[in-house]
Protein backbone atom coordinates (compact mmCIF):
# COMPACT_ATOMS: atom_id res chain seq x y z
CA UNK A 1 0.00 0.00 0.00
CA UNK A 2 2.70 2.66 0.65
CA UNK A 3 4.67 1.98 -2.42
CA UNK A 4 1.08 2.34 -4.35
CA UNK A 5 0.71 5.79 -2.45
CA UNK A 6 4.61 6.95 -2.68
CA UNK A 7 4.44 6.31 -6.75
CA UNK A 8 1.19 8.19 -6.99
CA UNK A 9 2.12 11.48 -9.42
CA UNK A 10 -0.70 13.82 -8.88
CA UNK A 11 -0.53 13.37 -5.38
CA UNK A 12 1.09 16.99 -4.31
CA UNK A 13 0.02 16.07 -0.11
CA UNK A 14 -1.65 13.28 1.64
CA UNK A 15 -2.10 12.53 5.44
CA UNK A 16 -4.54 10.54 7.81
CA UNK A 17 -4.90 11.25 11.75
CA UNK A 18 -5.90 8.27 13.40
CA UNK A 19 -8.89 9.44 15.86
CA UNK A 20 -8.30 8.29 19.73
CA UNK A 21 -10.45 5.40 20.63
CA UNK A 22 -11.92 5.74 17.58
CA UNK A 23 -14.04 8.69 18.70
CA UNK A 24 -13.66 12.72 17.12
CA UNK A 25 -14.37 14.80 19.83
CA UNK A 26 -16.37 18.16 19.06
CA UNK A 27 -13.28 20.10 19.98
CA UNK A 28 -10.84 18.05 17.80
CA UNK A 29 -9.94 20.54 15.04
CA UNK A 30 -7.78 18.20 12.31
CA UNK A 31 -5.31 20.65 10.64
CA UNK A 32 -3.44 19.57 7.95
CA UNK A 33 -0.32 21.40 6.38
CA UNK A 34 0.70 21.60 2.59
CA UNK A 35 2.65 23.62 0.25
CA UNK A 36 1.58 24.85 -2.94
CA UNK A 37 4.60 25.66 -4.88
CA UNK A 38 2.97 26.11 -8.40
CA UNK A 39 0.14 28.43 -9.23
CA UNK A 40 -0.28 27.68 -12.71
CA UNK A 41 -1.69 24.66 -12.03
CA UNK A 42 -5.19 23.63 -10.23
CA UNK A 43 -5.90 21.09 -7.92
CA UNK A 44 -8.37 19.42 -6.05
CA UNK A 45 -8.74 19.69 -2.59
CA UNK A 46 -10.40 16.54 -0.97
CA UNK A 47 -11.01 15.07 3.03
CA UNK A 48 -11.16 11.71 3.69
CA UNK A 49 -12.88 9.72 6.30
CA UNK A 50 -12.89 6.14 7.95
CA UNK A 51 -15.46 5.61 9.75
CA UNK A 52 -16.84 1.64 10.98
CA UNK A 53 -20.65 0.26 10.21
CA UNK A 54 -21.52 0.62 13.79
CA UNK A 55 -21.57 4.43 12.78
CA UNK A 56 -24.80 5.78 14.48
CA UNK A 57 -26.20 8.02 12.05
CA UNK A 58 -26.19 8.00 8.29
CA UNK A 59 -24.56 10.87 7.45
CA UNK A 60 -22.01 13.38 8.87
CA UNK A 61 -21.85 17.02 9.06
CA UNK A 62 -17.95 18.74 9.22
CA UNK A 63 -16.97 22.35 8.64
CA UNK A 64 -14.18 22.78 6.22
CA UNK A 65 -11.93 25.56 6.28
CA UNK A 66 -8.91 26.45 3.50
CA UNK A 67 -6.11 28.92 5.29
CA UNK A 68 -4.05 31.04 3.48
CA UNK A 69 0.11 30.71 5.00
CA UNK A 70 -0.43 33.92 7.19
CA UNK A 71 -3.71 32.02 8.67
CA UNK A 72 -6.32 33.71 6.83
CA UNK A 73 -9.69 32.02 6.11
CA UNK A 74 -9.78 31.73 2.58
CA UNK A 75 -12.52 29.66 2.10
CA UNK A 76 -14.94 27.98 4.98
CA UNK A 77 -18.06 26.03 4.65
CA UNK A 78 -20.25 23.48 6.36
CA UNK A 79 -20.48 20.42 4.70
CA UNK A 80 -22.57 17.03 4.48
CA UNK A 81 -21.63 13.88 3.43
CA UNK A 82 -23.20 10.27 3.61
CA UNK A 83 -21.50 7.87 4.83
CA UNK A 84 -25.04 5.36 4.30
CA UNK A 85 -27.55 5.62 1.78
CA UNK A 86 -30.39 7.22 3.71
CA UNK A 87 -32.99 4.88 2.13
CA UNK A 88 -31.61 1.36 2.66
CA UNK A 89 -28.87 2.17 4.80
CA UNK A 90 -26.31 0.47 2.55
CA UNK A 91 -22.57 1.32 3.27
CA UNK A 92 -21.37 3.80 1.01
CA UNK A 93 -17.73 4.42 -0.11
CA UNK A 94 -14.94 1.87 -0.40
CA UNK A 95 -15.02 -0.80 2.02
CA UNK A 96 -13.39 -4.03 3.80
CA UNK A 97 -15.28 -6.06 6.68
CA UNK A 98 -16.86 -3.14 8.94
CA UNK A 99 -14.14 -0.86 7.82
CA UNK A 100 -14.87 1.76 5.39
CA UNK A 101 -13.05 4.70 3.55
CA UNK A 102 -14.69 7.81 2.22
CA UNK A 103 -12.96 10.74 -0.64
CA UNK A 104 -15.37 14.12 -0.19
CA UNK A 105 -14.23 16.35 -3.16
CA UNK A 106 -13.79 19.87 -0.94
CA UNK A 107 -12.16 21.65 -4.18
CA UNK A 108 -12.82 20.78 -7.86
CA UNK A 109 -10.17 22.45 -10.34
CA UNK A 110 -9.11 25.05 -7.76
CA UNK A 111 -6.24 27.65 -8.70
CA UNK A 112 -4.06 29.33 -6.05
CA UNK A 113 -3.25 32.81 -6.24
CA UNK A 114 -0.14 33.02 -4.27
CA UNK A 115 2.89 30.66 -3.73
CA UNK A 116 3.08 29.40 0.10
CA UNK A 117 2.03 26.96 3.19
CA UNK A 118 -1.67 26.47 3.00
CA UNK A 119 -4.02 24.47 5.96
CA UNK A 120 -7.03 22.36 5.73
CA UNK A 121 -8.84 22.42 8.53
CA UNK A 122 -11.81 19.67 9.17
CA UNK A 123 -14.11 19.91 12.53
CA UNK A 124 -16.87 17.38 13.58
CA UNK A 125 -20.46 19.57 13.65
CA UNK A 126 -22.76 16.73 14.69
CA UNK A 127 -23.78 18.24 18.07
CA UNK A 128 -22.11 15.22 19.60
CA UNK A 129 -19.39 15.98 22.31
CA UNK A 130 -17.95 12.66 21.68
CA UNK A 131 -18.83 11.47 18.03
CA UNK A 132 -18.36 7.54 17.93
CA UNK A 133 -16.94 5.17 15.17
CA UNK A 134 -14.82 7.77 13.27
CA UNK A 135 -11.64 5.84 12.87
CA UNK A 136 -9.97 8.44 11.17
CA UNK A 137 -9.81 12.04 9.15
CA UNK A 138 -7.20 12.55 6.86
CA UNK A 139 -6.41 15.11 3.65
CA UNK A 140 -5.11 15.23 0.39
CA UNK A 141 -4.06 17.72 -2.35
CA UNK A 142 -3.32 16.50 -6.09
CA UNK A 143 -3.06 18.39 -9.43
CA UNK A 144 -6.13 18.41 -11.29
CA UNK A 145 -5.52 16.87 -14.67
CA UNK A 146 -3.81 13.84 -13.43
CA UNK A 147 -6.13 12.99 -10.18
CA UNK A 148 -9.30 12.21 -8.98
CA UNK A 149 -11.16 10.21 -11.33
CA UNK A 150 -15.42 10.68 -10.87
Amino acid sequence: MLLLMSCDPSRVYEDFRDMEQGCWHLDSLQSFSFEIEDTTKSYHLLAAFRNASAYPFYNLYFQYSLLDSAENIVKEELREYNFFDPKTGEPLGSGLGDLFDHRVMLEEDYSFSNEGRYQIQLRQKMRMDTLPFILSVGARVEIADRGYKK
